[in-house]
């Protein structure tokens, strides 16, 4: 009985940790994308995440979600810089999040300042 729950056990370590690998490590898509960045902030009551948002049309009606990695401070600080600014984004989505990560499927790994087209 003791080898069954052993192996019961071990086994769904194991598959928890291949998920974990997989959500962590696998990414879905990649891209960029652009608008003005009109939110971002430190959010979270047990989890502390990252979370912003870019306007990607004139009327604010597009609206693209996103979070980045705690221990990207170099995006933080650039992202905190750019309030308010056209930015584009380099992005990868995962095929799902953990709550310690992010609210969203998607990461930001680096922030370019940009010039609108709309001025």
């Amino acid at each position: 009985m003791k080898k069954i729950l052993f192996l019961f056990i071990t086994a769904v370590v194991l598959l928890a940790a291949l998920w974990y690998a997989f959500v962590y490590f696998v990414s879905y898509s990649e891209g960029t994308r652009s608008g003005e960045l009109i939110k971002f902030s430190h959010k979270g009551f047990v989890f502390k995440t990252w979370e912003g948002e870019i306007s990607q049309g004139i009327s604010g009606a597009q609206i693209f979600s996103f979070s980045v990695e705690s221990n990207d401070k170099d995006v933080i600080k650039k992202m905190e810089d750019l309030q308010g600014h056209y930015v584009k984004l380099v992005y990868f989505e995962r095929f799902s999040t953990l709550p310690w990560l992010g609210d969203t499927k998607y990461f930001v790994t680096d922030v370019v300042k940009e010039q609108s087209p709309h001025q």
